[in-house]
């Protein structure tokens, strides 16, 4: 690729909260709330991990140990961009996510989890498809 001078799109997410929309890429800490985001971002993850939640390190496309694959998962861009949106809206307040690639198995595993836990209608929209998480479940039913 490097040689023919094709480059792959980075993933990209955003998501609009009540200071704005906000984008975010993986590993993103750019934004003013990211020390917010990442706090909360470990907090639910240890928290679905009590539920039975398993990160899919399949999903974590690098050359690294599984504890760090683990650590890469955690920035996703569909991930912090979720954080962004439990941290600038209101409880019940659906958030609406969209990204410019399809959204990870283990991403959509995660808030498949998080949707269990917190009072938000979570709307993911990427290249293929809708995905409305609500109490534990998915409109897709799991095939994303």
């Amino acid at each position: 690729m490097k040689n023919s001078g094709i480059k792959k799109r980075p993933g990209c997410s955003w998501v609009r909260g009540k200071k704005g929309t906000a984008s975010f890429f993986v590993g993103d800490r750019s934004h003013s709330l990211s020390p917010q985001i990442y706090v909360l971002l470990e907090r639910l993850i240890d928290r679905i991990k009590s539920m039975g939640y398993v990160p899919e390190t399949d999903f974590a496309l690098h050359d690294v140990d599984d504890e760090e694959k683990n650590n890469l998962l955690v920035e996703h861009s569909e991930k912090l961009t979720l954080a962004y949106g439990l941290i600038t809206t209101s409880p019940g307040t659906p958030i609406r996510i969209t990204k410019n690639l399809r959204v990870c198995g283990d991403c959509h595993s995660a808030f498949t989890y998080i949707s269990k836990i917190v009072d938000h209608e979570i709307i993911v929209r990427d290249p293929s498809r809708f995905h409305h998480f609500m109490n534990g479940s998915c409109s897709c039913g799991g095939y994303w």
